[in-house]
């Protein structure tokens, strides 16, 4: 009787395991995806293999994931034949690569699509092994209407989301009404604490309001609830001015040696950018200099169609991406190219894509990284975990224009720092909210 009920139990675990297989853009939207499966078995199409294939030399995000997941792939392959199956690891089920039977397909659909073949291999599958419930994966809702057809279980790839919407992400803000008493005793210098008030974050800032008067107000900042709160510094750097106190409170986070990590959310022309290269370059080329180099750098994601191959050297092939990083910088020099490129050939300031960072440990320097939001989560993960002693390093963007299409405002790598990080008093963040390039940008950004 035990024995039975043994083997009954064997039985019903392998009937309840899953065959997932993955369409190419899930492991190009993360490469560790084989391992999110529990211990379920992957399928990978041959087609699948090629098309990642097609996509291992591209200089962007997909590039990497492609790059990535052939590593991945070859790994498995040493410890024995893909076609057989190997074991992804202690607790995970088994990879296999397969081909399909094209008799599988229903005559209205055409072979020679991609689509229809990793489909097709489905198929093969669910032929083959009819104990087995086969599920395809796909972040492309066509290919999930067209397997559903099919009567085949189909699922999207769902990153993580770090919030349930944009607007839930943490602001680096916090708007209190208080006395007249409370604003009078923090301007004298008084201890003033918020009793009551829980859940804040060390370097938030606070917005106290007099309940009485709304033009009475004071900026503050909250370190922990053992110091009474701080006076917010009036800051410039680089003879860069705070147009409004959102970015007030930026440049105090940029310019303060004890914080490391400072991530800055905003739409375009709030001057996220502006402030960041601001900073660095006051504290790399100013008076007193902290750190010995500025580096600065921004994945390469085409915005719209790509423009195809580009002639000339690696400098060249970049340009359009780090233009607008160009831009800023002879901004702040006051148009001055020769200086800059002075300083560039000293090595003091550094404009790199981010395919050549990656994997770099640099000590002593003030790093920014723009338009992160077109970054994953494992791959800003990747780049944190890089950062040598006496280095800080400032992430920008802005969570509503991302032109990477396999992650979105809720998950990628900008938000996935804010939220994750908020609680470590080694990191602070600010949302600017306030256009300041001009009336047209500031229209267009938030009625666009």
């Amino acid at each position: 009787m035990v024995v039975f009920y043994y083997l009954q139990t064997i039985k019903e675990l392998i009937l309840a395991k899953k065959t997932y297989v993955l369409d190419t853009n899930v492991y190009l939207t993360d490469a560790e995806s084989i391992l999110a499966f529990e211990n379920n078995d992957i399928l990978v199409p041959l087609k699948v293999l090629d098309e990642i294939d097609k996509h291992k030399k591209r200089q962007d995000t997909v590039g990497v994931q492609a790059r990535s997941t052939i590593r991945k792939l070859d790994q498995l392959r040493a410890k024995g034949n893909l076609f057989r199956g190997v074991r992804l690891e202690k607790g995970k089920g088994i990879i296999k690569v397969k081909s399909y039977n094209p008799l599988c397909l229903p005559d209205a659909l055409d072979l020679e699509d991609s689509d229809n073949q990793i489909i097709a291999t489905a198929l093969s599958e669910m032929e083959e092994n009819k104990t087995r419930k086969v599920v395809v994966v796909s972040r492309d809702i066509n290919m999930r209407v067209k397997c559903d057809a099919l009567e085949i279980l189909t699922e999207d790839y769902q990153v993580e989301k770090v919030v349930a919407n944009s607007e839930q992400l943490y602001s680096g803000i916090y708007d209190i009404l208080v006395d007249d008493q409370v604003i009078d005793d923090f301007y004298e210098d008084k201890p003033v604490s918020l009793d009551g008030i829980t859940g804040l974050c060390p370097h938030q800032f606070i917005m106290l309001t007099s309940n009485s008067d709304p033009k009475k107000t004071a900026l503050a900042k909250y370190y922990n609830a053992h110091v009474p709160l701080l006076k917010v510094q009036h800051v410039t750097a680089w003879d860069t001015k705070p147009r409004n106190k959102e970015q007030q409170f930026a440049l105090n986070l940029l310019m303060d040696p004890d914080i490391p990590v400072v991530s800055l959310i905003g739409k375009a022309g709030s001057g996220k950018t502006l402030l960041a290269l601001a900073a660095g370059l006051e504290q790399t080329l100013g008076a007193k200099p902290r750190y010995k180099k500025i580096v600065v750098t921004k994945p390469v994601e085409p915005v719209g169609k790509e423009i195809g191959f580009l002639p000339g050297t690696l400098e060249e092939k970049m340009m359009p991406w780090l233009a607008p990083i160009q831009d800023n910088l002879q901004f702040l020099m006051g148009d001055d190219r020769i200086t800059l490129d002075m300083y560039q050939q000293k090595g003091q300031i550094e404009i790199e894509a981010m395919t050549f960072i990656r994997g770099r440990s640099i000590s002593n320097a003030f790093i920014v990284i723009d338009e992160v939001q077109n970054m994953t989560q494992h791959e800003i993960k990747t780049v944190l975990t890089r950062v040598g002693e006496g280095t800080k390093i400032v992430l920008t963007g802005d969570i509503e224009q991302i032109d990477n299409v396999y992650i979105d405002a809720t998950n990628n790598g900008l938000s996935y720092v804010v939220e994750r990080l908020k609680e470590e008093s080694i990191t602070g963040h600010i949302t600017l909210k306030k256009g300041e390039r001009s009336k047209v940008a500031t229209i267009a950004a938030s009625k666009l």
